[in-house]
């Protein structure tokens, strides 16, 4: 047998599990112990059986000896999956797959202290992008985001109490520098639309929609026919799909903010209309071969299934080499839609609503550099005052 169990009451829903395995060959007492939650002293009863079940199979380790790697594993399946959504875990998982685990993964967790978390930030600062030949280091965004993985994992050790402090709490939170965009000028857009002239209808809409809209490429995926209204002209974004563990997932936008109804330009209805209608005979001649279930996305494969994300990626990059286009990322197109209609004057607060931006300083965040030459040419108009007092003066 384990031994004799007993358990303590530690506070609200709290339980210490104690089980004693006699003594040691200096008399000192063996036990092992771990605090738990539970409704009542009935549930704390069950888990004390339990402990003591898994302590006589040798599965139970004792939180001193735990590893770091093996703690994971134990968060991902007591709180990650119930607690993340996918998509978060998914990229948890990336950070963990390729920069903590291998730095943290061997040690034991409760050796892990501040000082060891303060260096590991300061290595990331240091390492270079990997993959695709891409030049540059970590941005601050990203080490800031790997810092909260790890803050959220040591938390939960905290909370499990298989250790007595969290090393990451006392370690200053990486100051997030915005980078500037890369988008596309107004030449450089009319170039663009130009060249989808010749390109199949479907990604000639898909890009067109997304310069015009700002939408996010998970929006477009996600976007059905029945969120688009082609008689007022209007697109009603409220969900989106993502990609989790190879799955695609459709859901609700992930702010209240993210919902939002966009204005189209009336010029591109007619466009919608003809492509709504090559999509509905598509629809009928696949029959039962459709494979759209109940959506009606968009943007599909020719069986009814959405885009992969990886199509419009690897479309993107062959259209831009195929037309001699500037390369600047799918995602930049957002960034294109903004900034286009930020040096046309229009109103920030439009603008933040037409993205879907929680707030209006969210967007003066990303497009400060914009807003920066934006005032430059508000400096200008000036000018003209000054030099119409130069002209009287020469007259007088």
């Amino acid at each position: 047998m384990a031994g004799r169990g007993s358990i303590e009451k530690r506070g609200k829903d709290s339980y210490r599990l104690i089980v004693s395995l006699g003594f040691d060959q200096n008399g000192k007492r063996i036990k092992k112990q771990k605090t738990v939650k539970a409704k009542n002293k009935t549930e704390a009863n069950k888990l004390l059986a339990a402990f003591m079940t898994e302590i006589e199979a040798g599965e139970y380790i004792d939180p001193s000896k735990i590893k770091f790697g093996h703690f994971v594993e134990e968060w991902r399946e007591k709180y990650a999956k119930e607690h993340l959504s996918p998509t978060t875990l998914d990229t948890y998982n990336g950070h963990l797959r390729t920069r903590i685990l291998p730095s943290f993964g061997h040690m034991r967790i409760d050796e892990i202290k501040t000082l060891h978390i303060i260096d590991f930030m300061e290595f990331l600062k240091k390492e270079p992008l990997k993959g695709n030949g891409k030049e540059g280091y970590l941005s601050s965004a990203t080490i800031h985001y790997i810092q909260r993985v790890l803050n959220n994992i040591f938390s939960r050790a905290v909370e499990w109490e298989v250790i007595k402090q969290n090393p990451v709490s006392k370690v200053k939170k990486p100051k997030i520098t915005q980078k500037e965009t890369d988008v596309y000028d107004e030449e450089e857009v009319f170039n663009l639309l130009m060249a989808l002239k010749k390109e199949e209808q479907r990604w000639r809409v898909l890009i067109t929609l997304a310069v015009l809209t700002g939408m996010r490429k998970g929006e477009l995926l996600g976007l059905e026919w029945e969120a688009v209204d082609l008689s007022a002209g209007t697109i009603h974004v409220k969900q989106n799909l993502v990609y989790a563990n190879g799955e695609q997932i459709v859901k609700e936008t992930k702010t209240k903010h993210s919902q939002r109804l966009i204005s189209l330009p009336p010029e591109i209805i007619p466009e919608l209309k003809a492509f709504k209608k090559e999509w509905n005979k598509n629809r009928l001649f696949m029959a039962e071969l459709w494979e759209g279930g109940d959506h009606n996305f968009v943007f599909t494969a020719y069986h009814g299934k959405p885009l992969h994300q990886h199509s419009i990626k690897n479309w993107w990059s062959r259209f831009i080499k195929r037309h001699g286009l500037r390369y600047i990322r799918f995602h930049d197109l957002r960034h294109t839609s903004a900034t286009l209609l930020l040096n046309k004057g229009e109103n920030v607060k439009v603008i933040s609503s037409r993205l879907g931006h929680a707030n209006v300083l969210t967007t003066l965040n990303i497009y400060s550099h914009t807003l920066r030459k934006a005032d430059e040419l508000a400096a200008n108009h000036f000018s003209a005052f000054f030099k119409n007092e130069k002209e009287d003066e020469k007259k007088a």
